[in-house]
């Protein structure tokens, strides 16, 4: 088979790889809204529940096409009739992501294709380059627990409906990667570089194992991640091996996030030379993946497995209390809506009271335990009970907005969605009440606080 190089460069106009002589200029295109075409597909209510879930009027680009480095196809694959894999950004933006989609972009054109990885509830793919890197992971929103296409028979939802967690819809875990990644400012609880973006003609299992032309053709919405080399995921290692830094940046970041499933398991332990140590063992420092489960629609219940970690009960330095009081959970609101413009005001709105509740605490002196202690629900006897910060919520809510708490149980968000019947949802506020939650809320909680450390004394 003959090769020759030739210039590629991902393009999002024509959906694919484009070739150009070494005479022409890369020019450089940026997009509009999502063309509803991208999103057809083979079942017309898969196709409906994804257009619920992902309105183009809501989807914008956020991209410049870049001009990748000379790569080698094949003639035939030119003159072929089955185009070849291609891959673009429907969300995401920053050198970090432009430098990940086009290495991938470069493997899938020089032939590989994706490897599923064996565990997790949903489909999720590596990427390798030539040299056979891992170098990215695909997560398709159709492959995700209790999805259609859910290669691990936990399917029969369509996107948009209730998922895996009752407060997260199917088909809404990708968008939720992408904000964890966009909120994790200055890359300080280390989430790997992430996008939400479209393959097509990529080989992925429900495609394959449907053995049909017309499934392989079938685009695919999809979070891509940076893959991070490791030696170890947490729970292989005791926590007594993990640096306290490392512990409390991501304890922090799950706390603005109200982490849903927080396990040893999406903890990796980073491979390098220590250069900190305790009692002669060297300690490693964690990556944070898997944040699909984080910002739910209403306060669910978080699951924290550093919380009876010992470095959670080491107070915060210096330098993490004052990253701390300079996050501003308006400015991250604001973020989220023009970044991720899907994702539900309920779930933006989780992300403001979480982070003002870790901000209010953390001047309070209390340390990553207490505060993940305080979010996180118990149990008497058999009873799940309600979490310190959902009675917190609950009390401020009657108090501000009287009308709605009263009916809370049977109340629906309209076109938001359901309303949490074992949580408590902002969604059911408008501007004003959701206003006048907030001045109630930025007055009681210093309040509870307060009255915790006179207990403690």
């Amino acid at each position: 088979m003959r090769l020759f190089k030739m210039a590629v460069a991902i393009d999002q106009q024509h959906h694919g790889f484009k070739p150009f002589s070494r005479s022409q200029r890369c020019k450089l295109q940026s997009f509009g809204h999502l063309d509803h075409n991208i999103l057809e597909l083979s079942h017309t209510s898969f196709s409906h529940s994804i257009e619920l879930a992902f309105e183009s009027d809501n989807i914008h680009r956020s991209f410049s096409t870049p001009c990748l480095g000379l790569t080698t196809l094949s003639s035939e694959d030119l003159t072929s009739h089955h185009p070849p894999p291609r891959i673009e950004i429907v969300r995401g933006s920053g050198a970090p992501v432009h430098a990940l989609v086009a290495e991938v972009a470069i493997a899938m054109a020089s032939g590989v294709k994706p490897v599923p990885l064996p565990s997790g509830l949903g489909g999720a793919y590596v990427f390798k380059n030539k040299s056979g890197t891992n170098i990215a992971v695909a997560k398709p929103v159709d492959e995700e627990p209790a999805a259609l296409n859910n290669p691990n028979s936990l399917m029969g939802q369509m996107l948009g409906q209730q998922g895996w967690k009752h407060s997260i819809r199917v088909g809404e875990t990708g968008i939720r990667e992408l904000a964890a990644y966009l909120l994790d400012h200055g890359g300080f609880a280390g989430v790997p570089p992430t996008a939400l973006v479209k393959f097509s003609h990529a080989e992925f299992s429900a495609a394959t194992d449907n053995a049909s032309a017309e499934a392989a053709t079938v685009p695919k919405l999809a979070s891509l991640q940076r893959f991070i080399g490791h030696g170890f995921d947490a729970g292989e290692l005791g926590p007594s091996f993990f640096s306290v830094d490392s512990v409390h940046q991501i304890g922090i970041l799950d706390i603005r996030l109200l982490n849903l499933d927080r396990h040893a398991g999406n903890m990796l332990v980073m491979k390098h030379d220590h250069k900190s140590y305790a009692s002669g063992v060297a300690l490693a420092d964690l990556v944070p993946i898997d944040h699909g489960f984080s910002l739910p629609e209403w306060l669910d219940d978080p699951y924290f497995e550093w919380l009876h970690w010992p470095q959670a009960s080491v107070p915060f330095s210096e330098s993490e209390l004052e990253y701390i009081s300079k996050l501003d959970p308006f400015k991250d609101a604001e973020i989220l809506r023009t970044e991720v413009p899907s994702l539900r005001e309920s779930s933006v709105r989780v992300l403001i009271i979480c982070t003002i509740f870790l901000k209010q605490a953390t001047a309070a002196g209390l340390c990553l335990a207490q505060i993940g202690q305080m979010m996180t629900r118990g149990f008497c006897g058999d009873e799940e009970t309600t979490s310190e910060l959902e009675k917190i919520s609950l009390q401020v809510k009657a108090s501000s907005t009287p009308h709605v708490s009263s009916n809370e149980d049977n109340s629906k968000e309209g076109t938001e969605g359901e309303e949490a019947k074992s949580g408590v949802s902002f969604g059911d506020l408008n501007q004003g009440e959701w206003e006048s939650f907030l001045e109630s809320f930025n007055k009681f909680v210093p309040e509870v606080f307060e009255d915790k450390k006179c207990k403690n004394r």
